[in-house]
């Protein structure tokens, strides 16, 4: 089994991403699965990831095929 280690800050880093582009790249939910299985995550970075999952059900974040948003 590997260990799966999340960025410090990378959920931070993710919603100001999703936030300036109102899109998630596979990059950011690479980070969001490691964010998942972490279990020892901030309750402040679960609720973060929390809102950010709810915003992708209710249509208002775009998940994209491209690996990074800059282009």
């Amino acid at each position: 089994m590997f260990a799966v280690q999340l960025i410090p800050g990378a959920i931070s880093e993710i919603l100001a991403s999703v936030t300036d582009t109102g899109t998630l790249t596979l990059a950011d939910r690479y980070g969001l699965m490691a964010a998942i299985l972490d279990e020892s995550l901030e309750d402040e970075d679960r609720n973060s990831l929390n809102r950010l999952l709810r915003s992708v059900i209710k249509g208002r974040v775009k998940i994209v095929n491209e690996l990074s948003a800059v282009g």
